[in-house]
């Protein structure tokens, strides 16, 4: 049951530029609750409302409640799931009763003036929410390098809300479903089973399974300012698909950390990867590093049919053509290469750098990597693949 920090301890500044960490991460959960009964209370809406709850007193419930109702619901179908979720999250309240009060009074409409007709619930929804939409739009698309701390852990809390996932593919092996295949096997096991009379043809289908996801994280010293919110995307494939997903570094040595994205928490999960990395905000040799990856694992079985994301500025110390032989080893046994660079996404940007140069022919597609609606935009673009 969550509860958010409404004691004298948690007080908040309401003219504070956003809420505490343990309010947002409160935020993030009830969030996660809504999706679970069909509220669409996606990566946007709880920016919103992270906005709004730091414009407020977040000892008031009663504003807590309009906060969240303005901001997380998108449609009057939302509400009454809205009202019993908040209930059962915050009050602690067993059965939902379809109607949320507090005390003996049911919440009050937001004020207003004397001198303006009253206006409904709608309209002030679309007041507050045009009134946040332009700001959190804005954080959105800033790159995570500029941030200030506070605003960076916004964006923390909200990449673990992403779900990159891949798409499924057919396997080799076949399992018992409709389909025109016949199984002879256990079609003439069926018949020997009856006494030799005719029996049911047994038919099979091709297995499916997710598509395997390898992340290979560029922590160099260039890349030092995006590494963190690399890795908590990392993180969060990890999550959804733990079974299909590897996390590499990279810079001047492979480093495998894919059992530390496995950890639930993500800050303990970054914790240990830190640990893990030897090589931190060093020097890039992108072209050993790949090579390390391809001869000890990518040629054994993790990149053949995979998708790999790369994640890189493309500055190489070493040997350029090094790294063009690796990337076209990569493509060759990749199902979908893609570059994710974070500068891509300024004018006039040209993948101009040694790095880059030699790697380009075997990229399937080169991405931006700087934002949160870049990351937003890139698990769009795993999951068509």
């Amino acid at each position: 049951m969550g509860c958010l920090r409404l004691d004298a301890e948690a007080e908040l500044n309401p003219a504070a530029a956003s809420p505490s960490p343990d309010v947002a991460a409160e935020l993030v959960g009830f969030a996660t609750a809504l999706r679970e009964v069909g509220v669409p209370a996606d990566t946007g809406r709880v920016s919103a409302a992270l906005a709004a709850l730091a414009q407020i007193d977040a000892l008031d419930i009663d504003q807590v409640y309009w906060a969240g109702r303005l901001t997380l619901c998108a449609a009057p179908d939302d509400l009454a799931r809205y009202d019993d979720t908040f209930q059962r999250w915050f009050l602690g309240r067993g059965a939902p009763t379809g109607k949320f009060v507090v005390g003996d009074r049911p919440f009050p409409l937001l004020p207003t003036s004397e001198a303006d007709p009253p206006a409904g619930p709608a309209e002030h929804e679309d007041l507050l929410i045009r009134s946040l939409a332009s700001a959190q739009e804005a954080l959105a698309h800033r790159d995570v390098a500029t941030l200030a701390a506070a605003e960076r852990e916004e964006i923390r809390l909200l990449i673990q809300l992403l779900a990159p996932r891949t798409g499924r593919r057919r396997t080799l092996r076949y399992q018992a479903g409709r389909n025109r295949r016949i199984d002879l096997s256990r079609t003439v096991r069926g018949i020997l089973a009856n006494g030799g009379e005719p029996a049911e043809l047994r038919r099979v289908r091709p297995r499916v399974k997710p598509r395997r996801l390898v992340l290979l994280i560029d922590v160099s010293g260039s890349m030092a300012s995006y590494a963190d919110a690399l890795l908590r995307f990392g993180h969060a494939a990890a999550r959804v698909s733990p079974g299909a997903t590897e996390v590499f570094t990279l810079g001047t040595r492979l480093t495998r950390v894919t059992r530390q994205m496995r950890l639930r928490d993500p800050d303990q999960a970054l914790a240990a990867a830190a640990e893990a990395i030897p090589d931190w905000s060093g020097g890039t040799r992108l072209g050993e590093s790949l090579r390390a990856f391809l001869d000890l694992w990518g040629q054994r079985g993790t990149a053949r049919g995979a998708v790999v994301l790369l994640f890189s500025d493309g500055w190489e110390r070493g040997d350029p053509s090094l790294l063009g032989e690796q990337m076209l080893r990569l493509a060759r046994l990749a199902d979908h290469v893609v570059w994710v660079h974070p500068h891509q996404h300024r004018p006039g940007f040209a993948p101009a750098t040694r790095g880059m140069l030699a790697a380009l022919p075997y990229i399937d597609d080169l991405v931006s990597g700087h934002s949160l609606a870049a990351f937003e935009a890139l698990a769009e673009v795993i999951g068509r693949i």
